[in-house]
C-alpha cells in the first residue's frame, strides 16, 4: 500500500531485452540509470527537479511515451480491464485481448 513502484523497476526488467527504457520523473534514480546502462539500454527519464546532476533526455523520444500512455487510457474505460474481475491471469489477458479488438476496430 505504501510502497512506491520505483524500487520494484529493477526487478522488472532485470530479464525484459531492450535499447530503450522509458519512465516519468517518479523513476529518476542513479540505482536505476545504472541498472538500465548496465543492459546496454538508453534510459530516457527526465530529471527530477530536485536533482543536483542533470542528464540528458531524448525530448522526441520521450514524446512518443504520450502513445502508450493514452493506449492505457482507453483500455481502462472498459470496466472489466480497469477494475480486474478476471482472477487469473490468462483470462484477464484474454479481456485485455478483447478490448483491444473492439478499440481497433472503432
Amino acid at each position: 500500500g505504501q510502497r512506491g513502484d520505483a524500487p520494484q523497476a529493477e526487478a522488472l526488467i532485470a530479464d525484459l531485452p531492450a535499447e530503450v527504457i522509458m519512465a516519468d520523473t517518479a523513476y529518476d534514480s542513479d540505482r536505476l540509470r545504472e541498472t538500465v546502462a548496465q543492459k546496454g539500454a538508453v534510459a530516457v527519464i527526465p530529471n527530477n527537479p530536485s536533482r543536483a546532476r542533470k542528464y540528458p533526455l531524448d525530448r522526441h523520444l520521450y514524446a512518443q511515451r504520450q502513445l502508450i500512455e493514452c493506449c492505457f487510457s482507453r483500455l481502462k474505460q472498459f470496466r472489466r480491464v480497469a477494475t480486474r474481475y478476471e482472477k487469473t491471469a490468462r483470462n484477464y489477458l484474454a479481456v485485455v485481448t478483447i478490448a483491444a479488438i473492439v478499440l481497433w476496430i472503432r
